[in-house]
């Protein structure tokens, strides 16, 4: 892939805006490419409507200071936008096509039938569904080989990850090429199987429904909850990762505290899945072996306990919570 592939998103909605905003920012040309039918006012309205949107975006990073606010110009002008009918040389010059109309099968599978024949068989073709599974989308595009899923998380300018999700028919020279495309423009790729809910998606519906029950159920305020959320669950996660989080309380913590709350709240989602059981049985329950869902043999746990400690004091500072001692009585 060339150092400055040229990307093309179907659709003109927010999430083609937000990728046409990453691409450009890290100086790949990218053309905003609308499938939806509209008569010639319709498109002139929407392409002002997503330009302008791309620009605002854009003004508000360099008002963020990520760049000089005279840049934005430069940066915008590496965006474009056309209409499905004339979007042929767009389409077939791109080396990667990222597709982002609405959540619904049948219209997907209509845009890739279309976008991939006049593609031809060149360009990487990536939906950003975050429900659709790789598989029942792939049978509508031409040379299947080259489609599979990269979810997006909004907003798509900031989050730097992005869920990759291969399906069967898929190379992996298109899973690597496209995971080599997205770290080179400061993403953080991470390769999923094709099933439903993908990793965020199906971890953050759990904690969300689990969030609203409480607030239903009267344990906390709504306002209490997410602070909850920020300073305890957030910033613990945001440094440790969950899985290694287990590792480092211990695998046994779980396993006795997810059969207290299952009893407790009378309720099977609590319950631990067969790995933790299986990890207790074999003593893999973390750092304490060495071994937990992360192998620790050969590490120097202080070392590495050490590092991420530093990390957690350098996100506290970044949100203003690394207070001094107080050294006065």
């Amino acid at each position: 892939m060339s150092e400055r592939a040229a990307i093309a998103c179907l659709g003109a909605g927010r999430m083609a805006r937000g990728i046409a905003v990453v691409f450009a920012y890290a100086g790949h040309p990218v053309t905003i490419v609308d499938v939806k039918a509209r008569d010639a006012a319709g498109y002139a309205r929407v392409e002002a409507e997503a330009l302008a949107e791309v620009r605002q975006t854009l003004e508000t990073l360099a008002a963020f200071g990520l760049f000089a606010a005279e840049d934005a110009g430069k940066l915008m002008a590496r965006v474009s936008y056309v209409a499905e009918n004339d979007a042929a040389e767009a389409l077939q010059g791109a080396e990667v096509i990222f597709e982002g109309v609405p959540e619904v099968p049948e219209l997907k599978r209509e845009v890739f039938a279309r976008v991939s024949k006049v593609a031809g068989p060149k360009p990487i073709i990536a939906s950003t569904t975050s429900t659709i599974l790789v598989d029942d989308l792939s049978p509508a595009v031409e040379h299947p080989e080259r489609f599979l899923n990269a979810h997006w998380l909004n907003p798509a300018f900031l989050v730097p990850l992005v869920e990759v999700s291969p399906g069967v028919r898929t190379s992996a020279l298109v899973t690597d090429s496209l995971r080599a495309l997205l770290e080179s423009i400061g993403k953080v790729p991470v390769v999923c199987d094709a099933r439903p809910g993908y990793i965020v998606p199906r971890i953050q519906a759990l904690a969300m429904n689990e969030a609203a029950r409480m607030v239903e159920e009267g344990v906390a305020s709504a306002e209490d909850i997410d602070k909850a959320i920020k300073y305890g669950f957030g910033v613990r996660f945001a440094t440790l990762g969950m899985l290694e989080f287990i590792d480092w309380g211990g695998g046994d913590i779980l396993f006795y505290a997810s059969r207290y709350l299952s009893k407790a709240l009378e309720s099977d989602r609590y319950a631990a899945p067969e790995i933790v059981e299986r990890n207790m049985a074999e003593g893999r329950i973390g750092f304490r072996t060495r071994k937990g869902f992360l192998d620790y043999e050969g590490l120097d746990l202080d070392a590495h306990r050490r590092v991420r400690l530093q990390a957690f004091v350098a996100l506290l500072g970044h949100l203003g919570m690394a207070r001094p001692p107080v050294l006065t009585d």
